[in-house]
């Protein structure tokens, strides 16, 4: 019994049962989603307000104004060299692979990607549009737009000011830390209802996908999973080991996240929990609250990976032999185009469509997405999975690289405390 009060077995369960259910009930695949769509929108009600409050409580007892700028640029170059190397990993494994070659383009409906198409031009409006976009009309409209970059411009704002103030800033930040508290114990009572969350995800793609879709594209889907498990294993723990710590030792810290993400195909439904999470692993609280939300933007590890293969994928469909310099401007736009990408089911396809129509003459037929329609769900989750990790790895990075970086048996916790951080606590607030 105690066993089941573990959300880890919770998730897993639900998940299995969901694609069970898909399976025996296909009809009923529709309103199944509707359980998932209301829990991420439920977590994406506290995602803005804990994302300004983290950021703003680290700046604020951080305080050098100095080592706040050089965490944020140390962030950004790390988040530019991993993603530009994850996407040139993506690139060099689909010359490998080469398994969009020999796949049939008859019977493309271009109509049946139109829609992707259509919110890729109203999201995308070139490099100027986006940099002025980060800008918000005002503070309040920064938390109703649903951007993350906005949120992010106004917190460090605001968090610069408060650090300037020092003493005089004190009250506010002990109210900020109390609001923190309350947000993330609303985060507990959401995560209640995750295992149905997972649940209705996985019965709503099994149901209206099919399993048959699996095996449709299979090489294709074969080689986004082994890459970005490779890329996981391979490059992030080669890094995690140049910078000290045990990349399956975060893993296992995290896997209930990891779980609900898998469940959910979204990891901004994981992103509150891994930022506690993360704090309890050992990095200080203006490294999480900086870096992880940033890195939602800028550090779509998976994300990056899976649009630089699809995109070739396509190309290959349609006999596409792309010169160097046309690969080059591929991953040129996808330098851009991946780092507006949300962390929400069905996003990287609306930026596929951005990046296809962002080429040059059209080289890559934007309507050949349409290939990869019926099993994009299906690789969500890699995609979901990938930039968790890795803006994980990123947080552990910085806050170690700056001496922030503290774990948790020198925290003074005790061994049953570290355990129950890890996951195997029955607490739903831990």
């Amino acid at each position: 019994m105690r066993l089941w009060k573990n959300l880890s077995v919770q998730v897993l369960t639900a998940i299995v049962l969901g694609i069970i259910f898909g399976i025996l009930y296909p009809q009923f695949a529709d309103q199944m989603k509707i359980i998932s769509d209301i829990f991420i929108k439920m977590i994406k009600m506290v995602i803005a307000p804990i994302v300004f409050m983290t950021i703003v409580i680290g700046f604020a007892n951080m305080g050098d104004m100095k080592k706040i700028g050089r965490i944020g640029g140390k962030a950004l170059l790390y988040f530019e060299i991993v993603t530009t190397l994850a996407m040139a990993i993506g690139v060099a494994v689909m010359y490998l692979v080469r398994p969009g070659e020999g796949m049939s383009t008859q019977g493309v409906q271009a109509e049946a990607v139109a829609k992707f198409q259509e919110q890729a031009a109203e999201s995308s409006h070139g490099f100027l549009d986006f940099i002025v976009g980060i800008v918000p009309d005002n503070a309040i409209g920064a938390f109703t737009g649903g951007d993350m970059l906005p949120v992010l411009f106004f917190s460090v704002l605001f968090g610069l000011a408060m650090a300037g103030l020092g003493e005089k800033a004190k009250p506010v930040t002990h109210f900020l830390e109390s609001a923190n508290e309350i947000f993330f114990r609303i985060v507990a009572m959401i995560m209640k209802v995750s295992p149905f969350a997972a649940f209705g995800a996985m019965a709503y793609t099994i149901g209206k996908f099919g399993v048959g879709s699996l095996f449709s594209i299979g090489k294709m889907m074969g080689s986004v999973y082994i890459t970005m498990f490779l890329f996981i294993v391979i490059v992030l723990g080669l890094i995690a080991r140049m910078n000290g710590f045990s990349l399956f030792k975060l893993l296992r810290f995290i896997r209930e996240e990891l779980l609900l993400v898998l469940g959910t195909s979204s990891s901004e439904s994981a992103l509150p929990r891994v930022m506690n999470k993360l704090e309890k692993f050992g990095c200080s609280k203006p490294v999480v609250g900086l870096v992880v939300p940033t890195g939602y933007s800028f550090n779509l590890d998976g994300t990056s990976i899976y649009l630089s293969m699809a995109a070739m994928f396509i190309a290959q469909a349609y006999g596409v032999e792309l010169t160097i310099t046309q690969v080059l401007v591929l991953l040129g736009v996808l330098m851009l185009t991946s780092k507006g990408a949300a962390g929400v089911t069905g996003s990287g396809f609306v930026t596929l469509a951005a990046t296809l129509a962002a080429i040059p003459n059209n080289v890559i037929p934007v309507e050949g997405m349409a290939l990869l329609l019926g099993v994009d769900r299906f690789m969500s989750e890699a995609r979901a999975i990938t930039n968790i990790v890795g803006n994980s790895v990123a947080t552990v990075v910085i806050a170690k690289s700056e001496k922030e970086f503290t774990p948790p048996e020198e925290q003074g916790l005790e061994l049953g405390t570290v355990r129950s951080l890890q996951g195997e606590s029955t607490d739903p607030a831990v």
